[in-house]
């Protein structure tokens, strides 16, 4: 990728949840192609819980829809304060990419959103992002999971003393 840092994904371990053989594999071969060589995959949401015990991944590539435990269920149990992988950053593939989707996965806790068909250089973007820009997580009354950038962006507005901290922040889109 011209103009990108290169990363060393060797030594990372790689969980992807997608019902489609067909898509685990191209998602797989995108992921080898970037150097990724730890790919574990699983092909619904329960044996995604039950391979990231095993796999002990560091990051969670999962697909929304799928029988069984979607991708949305598994978010939600795994998002949770005392889940041993509550804070691995998470990037969620959909063929669905209307607003509503896209506010429901952030209020869920996903880092990234992949919208098919994908792209190795969306991938790419998605995979670089939760290396490279790490989040810190923030647990309300209703939610728990990665501060919304709006509002880590808008705390460095508040550093620079325009606005308040009184403000609300308006976190209606992952990116």
């Amino acid at each position: 990728m011209e103009g990108q840092v290169s990363l060393d994904l060797a030594s990372l371990t790689f969980l992807l949840v997608e019902d489609s053989a067909y898509m685990r594999t191209i998602i797989r071969t995108m992921l080898q192609g970037f150097g990724a060589r730890r790919i574990v995959e699983a092909e619904d949401g329960a044996s995604g819980l039950e391979a990231m015990d095993r796999a002990n991944p560091d990051i969670l590539i999962l697909d929304w829809v799928m029988p069984i435990l979607d991708g949305a269920d598994m978010v939600r149990m795994i998002r949770t304060p005392n889940n041993p992988f509550a804070y691995i950053p998470i990037i969620m593939v959909t063929a669905h990419t209307e607003r509503s989707r896209i506010v429901e996965a952030r209020r869920l806790g996903v880092h990234e959103l992949l919208s098919k068909p994908i792209s190795a250089k969306a991938l790419y973007q998605r995979v670089s992002s939760v290396i490279l820009h790490p989040r810190d997580f923030i647990k309300t009354a209703t939610y728990f999971g990665p501060a919304p950038r709006e509002i880590r962006n808008r705390q460095k507005i508040w550093q620079g003393g325009s606005g308040g901290p009184g403000e609300k922040a308006d976190v209606t889109s992952i990116g």
